[in-house]
């Protein structure tokens, strides 16, 4: 057998100290924020790595926990079942890949540049910087200001949605979320310690999100900004929102510049999102906490503990922006915290339009906010909270979609996400916990799976929390979820109910403090100890009724080299697919495949986006289809049929680099400031990808 790959272990998750620092202000190196007793996914659910997957293998890991060392012991007892079960998977592994996977796989690699399946062309749609505004300049290193920024083209795009524009013919409308900010990869000779007000207000420009209109060669897939469009629109750090839903007004809400509790200024750390079926876009605001300051010099011990409930510690924030906006600075104002964590929607076909954080969904670290609609036409959706040991929600509206694109509809469909029951996830597994010992060893039932329930927090303004008011449900929903008994979960990230099946599919990112000393140890859903590459869990709801109060689950991926006993690609050979790491942000093709792209792969090579198989004799096939810069995250994936979008995030954030010592040079090559960019990939042919 070969060796592993090498793993990264200078750093958690394989993500560089710089990335850490400047994208969650170092959360892994921080206390854990659930510090409640409640279950640990891997104590109550019975795993997720079912007999026909890890029998088929015919091998049962055992992990010696202090050295890392992995031995494969034979389970001679699921010998005959083994051999009997893979046979028809090596059989099917034989034919073609499933319709929308049929191109060659990319060969794991550290290139710094974009590396495609063979037969694909690729450009660069829109690049950090770019003008889309009237009026906005070129852009220019050397001469941007928070004016020029505020016309531009944001600062590391993460999350996309993609509309068709009416009435122009091969324009579409592309939204795009921007994360956070690398001021030591924008701008020369920055001193972090004293950064100057120019730079903190280039840095709130940056955030938020871009909508900008794309045109299409009609022939290709290649994509092309249109600057200067009428539907062109940048929202950021100081623009303007509506707080809607149960909590606006609150006072839980309110600071001295908005008694109202009603207007809030400014969206941070945008990361996942989802598009209605009524059009409008939803983007979560995720590590929120690390732009604020001084919250080590709170004395008040409810206020403290809400605080540190989200991971918001310490005096000086790493940007200092308090310096120059007192709503950074805590002790001054205590409730602007409280103004972030929540998803916000915008109407993409209405630049003039204010933007809504809806409070109705709950305040955490929200990765992603994904709809599916009830058997009887309400929305649901469904959302994790990015943090080690953290929840996965859902809320389901209280009143159906109005269909139609009249007054009428709009104005309904606008107060669908403010009315209706906030619910957070609990797993429960089948198999005894004497059984789950740390091994990575079968439970007796041979079976990884379990069921779970929807816990209700709040509906409109009553409480399903004792001890906790509806406005303090939804503004310290993780409080609430800590109080009934939630499921502890490793990184919940995106989520993606699948268009075809229903089945709702949640990526587990990973967890390195998984075994450690007074935390969860390793369990059959996750049976390595430190946890750094993940896992992907498949949910399917009661009569895949979205708005059912009860589930059944299985692990679908567990991720990593596929030679390591402990991995899992639904029951597919592991010797015929692409090593996977760190799963993310998720979305479907057509053919009803789930494309996953990676952040922080820990197998030591780039980060890539990746194609699976969900159903039928491929189930579990996975398939590298591409790989990004040096430093870089693969982000927002869209796949159509005929092009694949992908958001390059942070090309070149490596330990040490800045912009006088570039760590990569992509995309426009040696003497040019690294820039996160938007980039299109088609067939060469023309023809449709995968097919």
């Amino acid at each position: 057998m070969r060796n592993l790959l090498p793993l990264i272990s200078s750093h958690p998750g394989g993500r560089s100290a710089l990335t850490c620092r400047y994208r969650c202000g170092d959360a892994c190196f921080h206390e854990t924020p659930n510090t409640s007793d409640n279950a640990y996914v891997g104590d109550v659910i019975a795993g997720a790595a079912s007999r026909r997957s890890l029998l088929r293998a015919g091998a049962v890991v055992t992990v010696a926990a202090a050295t890392g060392v992995v031995a494969v012991e034979r389970a001679p007892q699921a010998s005959a079942a083994a051999n009997s079960a893979a046979a028809p998977a090596a059989a099917a592994a034989k034919g073609k890949a499933a319709r929308g996977l049929r191109f060659a796989p990319v060969a794991p690699n550290t290139e710094d540049v974009v590396v495609t399946a063979e037969g694909h062309d690729q450009n660069v749609v829109i690049r950090w910087g770019d003008p889309i505004l009237r009026g906005a300049p070129a852009f220019d290193p050397d001469k941007q200001s928070a004016k020029a920024q505020e016309g531009q083209f944001g600062y590391n795009n993460d999350y996309m949605a993609v509309l068709d524009v009416p009435g122009e013919r091969d324009h579409q409308l592309l939204v795009v979320n921007h994360e956070y900010t690398d001021e030591v990869l924008m701008f020369s000779g920055y001193d972090p310690e004293n950064p100057t007000r120019e730079q903190a207000e280039i840095g709130w420009a940056a955030h938020g999100l871009s909508v900008v209109v794309t045109a299409e060669e009609r022939r290709l897939g290649r994509l092309t900004a249109v600057p200067r469009h009428r539907l062109n629109r940048r929202i950021t750090a100081t623009t303007a929102f509506e707080v809607t839903g149960p909590a606006a007004g609150s006072e839980l809400l309110r600071t001295s510049a908005d008694p109202s509790g009603k207007r809030i200024l400014g969206t941070l750390n945008n990361c996942g999102g989802g598009i209605t079926p009524w059009g409008t876009v939803l983007s979560g605001e995720e590590n929120f906490n690390q732009y604020f300051a001084n919250a080590g010099s709170v004395t008040d011990p409810t206020t403290a503990a809400r605080l540190k409930r989200y991971g918001i510690a310490g005096a000086a924030s790493e940007r200092k922006w308090e310096r120059f906006d007192d709503r950074f600075d805590v002790v001054k104002e205590p409730n602007e915290t409280n103004r972030f964590g929540w998803v916000i929607e915008i109407d993409p076909f209405d630049p003039d339009s204010t933007p809504r954080k809806l409070t109705a969904l709950g305040r955490f670290k929200h990765e992603a906010a994904e709809p599916r609609l009830t058997s009887d036409g309400r929305p649901v959706l469904y959302m994790g909270d990015d943090e080690r040991f953290d929840y996965f929600y859902k809320f389901v509206s209280a009143k159906r979609m109005m269909k139609g694109n009249s007054r009428i509809a709009r104005e309904h469909n606008r107060t669908l996400l403010d009315e209706g029951t906030l619910y957070v996830a609990k797993f429960t597994g089948d198999s005894p916990a004497a059984e789950i010992d740390g091994s990575g060893k079968l439970p007796k039932d041979g079976e990884f799976d379990g069921a779970g329930e929807w816990i209700p927090l709040a509906c409109g303004d009553r409480s399903f929390v004792e001890g906790m008011t509806a406005e303090e449900v939804y503004v310290f929903t993780r409080i609430a979820a800590d109080k009934v008994g939630a499921t502890k979960m490793d990184r919940p990230e995106d989520v993606e109910p699948s268009p075809r099946t229903g089945r709702v599919y949640i990526a587990l990112t990973n967890n390195t403090d998984r075994g450690k000393a007074d935390k969860a140890p390793a369990d059959e859903a996750n049976p390595r100890n430190g946890n750094k590459h993940g896992q992907i869990l498949e949910l399917t709801e009661r009569w895949n009724n979205a708005g059912s109060t009860r589930f059944n689950w299985r692990l679908f991926l567990v991720c990593g080299d596929p030679e390591d006993p402990s991995t899992y690609f639904g029951g597919f050979p592991k010797d015929q697919v692409s090593p996977i790491s760190c799963p993310d942000n998720i979305t479907f093709d057509a053919y009803g495949n789930l494309w996953i792209s990676t952040d922080g792969n820990a197998l030591g090579n780039h980060d890539g986006l990746f194609g699976v198989a969900t159903a039928g004799s491929r189930r579990g096939e996975v398939k590298q289809f591409l790989t990004v810069p040096t430093g870089a995250e693969t982000c927002g994936p869209i796949v159509q049929d005929r092009r694949v979008l992908v958001a390059v995030q942070h090309p070149g954030e490596l330990d040490g680099a800045s912009v006088e010592k570039p760590a990569s040079t992509w995309p426009d090559g040696p003497g040019k400031l690294t820039r996160p960019s938007v980039i299109s990939v088609w067939r060469r042919d023309g023809g449709d990808i995968g097919a």
